[in-house]
């Protein structure tokens, strides 16, 4: 009986080779796009699953009550770490963690490496296999160090390096480290990332921070004792922030600071390992959404949906063929259960040859796929027992439901209606429903996509305050002191007409080659009230490199040997200092030296575009290291421009790599998770209303079939063809409007939402929504109008002997 299944599920398949194809090609696309954004969303969803102290470990963080809010910091002082472990109970471990590049030095080869600079419980904490040397304690001294087991085959070309030496970079100084251990290279989805690992103590403000509690500049890590909650851990601590804080809190008390509903101004938190990739920080509290996956996935669920509601709709317009074959089966005795598996049988074919054509497209698209949407993610994601058991399962309800719907109707109809040929679905509320619903998600998608890219390009093109066409940033990671590389380059790049200005400072704008991003902030009191600001480092020229406008004073200048004492800040510091006259200012820091204010400058984006400008202090202090190199060029002859920047550099740094980009490329790169959705939103979008059209214009064939004496008969008592295509067509653009009128404010809600995470956005225009609708409209109509068109201009007289 099931080989007879097969044989007529098979014939009929061949027999309606259009409805066959569409169902096929529909499926099979709708299955390879749905397989890799499921395989995206779950690698997003999997960061930092891999450690097994994942559900006892966490990072730690602080929330301040202040004349300003709640403001949170995870950046912590060198002694927190060892005070809590011995004051506060129920830390079972706890580490330091900082982030740096590190120069990297064996024989004549020089790397740039991503260091880690941790206590040596790190390991105990997270997940990182040893694979060579010592296991138990991969730091077992200060002069050790632990590598990857890509930087050993990087560095020396394979990973029998346990016990080598290696020279490292420390501040300005170079130390010799012996190898310790190497380990497997960090998981593509792991928040923290690293190349070599350096003990915490060799950081070089370690020694001079010990035993400061108000320079932060790290994150801290612990693993609670088993039964200790998060809850009971943060009221331990709370004596602990009140006797440590005690200062900063009497300062926030003096300038107005209310405290929170335990009556606490300083209050740790503890934030789970699993969702620091996910986490931001608003008012006070931890804010963890994971949007970006779940919407990955609900594209694909979306794109699913539209192609079983196109499924079902073309079977059943497909069912109209085969009615007289349903009457003869039960004239021979065939029972409703025998035409339900039929039908089901013949869906369950479509869904296995798409499944196994999508899986097909899939691996043929996912380099590809991988490369527009910037993703790391594998199959290895979507291969997971549970995922593939959860897969079948779906498969399985999906074809019962989208090709059990139709079986059943069909297997329902009267023996005599069937011989007839008389199909009757009532109202067709169902088939309207999906109609609706799928041009609804289409219009939904479409005006995302809209929003999406009017927002990118409105950051993209919004004035920053700075000169990002013409500046060339560069990463200094070679071994020179970084004042005497920018002299240098400056000396180089003199007598090239086109090079206008060199200098430096110690944070990037955007995000570079090398992948990082710095800020780094303090506090001071000036007239009995405690002030914030943002601090850079910088060199000579810096406002002149980057067309940063001076409003009054004047920059740093060489002719004036006390600018190291000297500041320049930006109008929103100078808002908050609020004094008539911001040259005026002097700053006691420290009780021992003492800063004046020497200029304000216009506020530039020195941070993310997508927040607000902040206070900001610019410092010329050569005690202090600089990390970038800006260089201004000319806007003629930019590329040859770029060559004579990349050929200076390796004559002055020959063993490092340059990573010089133009700023405008920097700032783009920090779009890059918008630009990746509206990528996905996009290609949804389109393959959506590909989709929905598919469904609609199985549909249109349906409704001309059952109105083709209707047609006949206006035809021959005079209607033209255009009014007979605009009768059939309207009924659908009908049920467009309504999608439109469903779509529009789900839309505007959730885009409406989306768009508040950012400090300045694209105005919501209802342009966005009006075009959507019109090209859902416009995009529907097409696909109707060429079959009811090409109805309407049948011949009345064959129209007519239908019957």
């Amino acid at each position: 009986m099931f080989k007879n299944y097969l044989k007529i599920a098979w014939r009929n398949l061949i027999k309606n080779k259009i409805f066959s194809i569409a169902n096929i090609v529909g499926l099979t696309c709708a299955f390879a796009v749905a397989i890799l954004l499921s395989m995206t969303a779950l690698f997003e969803l999997s960061f930092d699953q891999f450690h097994e102290n994942k559900d006892s470990a966490y990072q730690i963080y602080l929330t301040s009550q202040t004349p300003r809010g709640a403001e949170t910091s995870t950046s912590n002082p060198v002694p927190l770490a060892s005070a809590l472990k011995e004051e506060v109970s129920g830390i079972k471990q706890i580490t330091r963690s900082l982030s740096e590049d590190a120069l990297v030095s064996y024989q004549d080869k020089d790397l740039d490496l991503d260091a880690e600079y941790v206590d040596a419980e790190f390991f105990s904490i997270f997940s990182f296999p040893v694979i060579a040397g010592n296991t138990n304690n991969p730091l077992p001294s200060k002069n050790s160090v632990a590598i990857t087991e890509e930087t050993a085959t990087k560095m020396f070309g394979n990973t029998n390096v346990v016990g080598d030496v290696l020279q490292v970079k420390v501040g300005s100084d170079v130390y010799p480290f012996t190898i310790s251990a190497v380990l497997e290279n960090t998981p593509t989805n792991s928040s923290i990332d690293f190349d070599i690992v350096i003990p915490f103590e060799n950081h070089p403000e370690f020694e001079a921070n010990k035993d400061v509690w108000n320079s932060q500049f790290f994150p801290i890590y612990l693993q609670l004792e088993e039964g200790m909650t998060t809850e009971q851990f943060e009221v331990n601590s709370r004596e602990f922030a009140n006797l440590h804080y005690r200062g900063s809190i009497e300062s926030d008390k003096r300038d107005g600071a209310s405290p929170d509903e335990n009556g606490q101004f300083k209050q740790f938190h503890l934030l789970p390992i699993t969702d620091m990739h996910f986490v931001s920080f608003k008012e006070g509290k931890a804010e963890t959404a994971r949007t970006f996956p779940y919407l990955i996935l609900g594209v694909a669920i979306v794109i699913i949906f539209i192609v079983c509601a196109n499924f079902i709709n073309m079977n059943i317009a497909l069912s109209e063929k085969r009615l007289k074959e349903i009457g003869m089966r039960k004239t021979l005795g065939a029972v409703k259960k025998q035409l339900f598996f039929q039908f089901w049988m013949e869906s369950v074919v479509v869904f296995l040859v798409s499944i196994g054509l999508g899986l097909l497209l899939s691996n043929l698209l996912i380099d590809p796929f991988k490369t527009l949407f910037v993703t790391k993610a594998t199959f290895a994601e979507v291969t997971k027992p549970t995922i593939i058991l959860l897969f079948a399962a779906s498969i399985f309800i999906i074809t019962l439901i989208a090709g059990g719907y139709p079986a059943l109707i069909m297997s329902k109809l009267g023996t005599l209606r069937a011989l007839k040929g008389k199909l009757d679905f009532g109202k067709n509320r169902l088939r309207n429903g999906l109609i609706v619903l799928q041009f609804a998600i289409a219009i939904i998608l479409i005006s995302g996509t809209l929003v999406l890219h009017g927002q990118i390009e409105f950051l993209r093109n919004k004035d920053l305050g700075y000169n990002k066409e013409q500046v060339v940033s560069i990463p200094l990671n070679g071994r020179k002191d970084s004042y005497a590389v920018i002299e240098l380059l400056r000396d180089e790049l003199t007598q090239n007409p086109d090079i206008l200005s060199v200098s430096g400072s110690d944070s990037n704008l955007g995000l570079g080659k090398d992948g990082s991003i710095t800020s780094s902030a303090m506090g001071f009191d000036y007239k009995g009230r405690g002030l914030i600001t943002n601090a850079l480092t910088v060199d000579y020229d810096y406002a002149k490199t980057l067309d940063i406008e001076l409003l009054e004073g004047r920059m740093f200048d060489k002719k004036y040997s006390t600018d190291s004492l000297s500041l320049v800040i930006n109008e929103s510091m100078a808002k908050q200092f609020g004094e008539d006259d911001p040259l005026s200012i002097r700053i006691n820091m420290d009780d021992a030296v003492t800063y004046s204010v020497v200029g304000v400058i216009k506020d530039y984006y020195f941070q993310d575009v997508k927040k607000e400008v902040q206070p900001l202090t610019l410092f010329l202090n050569r005690n202090w290291d600089l990390y970038y190199a800006y260089v201004k060029i000319s806007p003629k002859n930019a590329a040859q421009s770029f060559d004579a920047i990349k050929t200076a550099w390796e004559k002055i740094e020959p063993q490092a790599e340059f990573l010089g980009s133009f700023l405008d490329e920097n700032v783009d790169r920090t779009f890059k998770r918008e630009k990746t959705l509206a990528t996905i939103i996009t290609s949804g979008s389109i393959l959506g209303i590909i989709l929905s059209c598919l469904g609609l214009f199985a549909i249109s064939i349906l409704v001309v079939a059952q109105r083709t004496k209707e047609i006949g008969v206006r035809k021959v008592v005079g209607a033209s063809v255009s009014s007979v295509a605009l009768l059939l067509t309207k009924d659908f653009l009908k049920l467009v409007g309504l999608a439109f009128l469903v779509a529009t404010p789900i839309s505007w809600y959730f885009l409406n939402e989306w768009l508040q995470n950012y400090a300045s956005h694209v105005s919501l225009s209802p342009l966005f929504f009006v075009v959507a609708g019109l090209t859902a409209t416009l995009i529907a109509f097409i696909t109707v109008g060429s079959r009811t068109v090409k109805a309407a201009s049948a011949n009345p007289v064959k129209s007519l002997r239908d019957e």
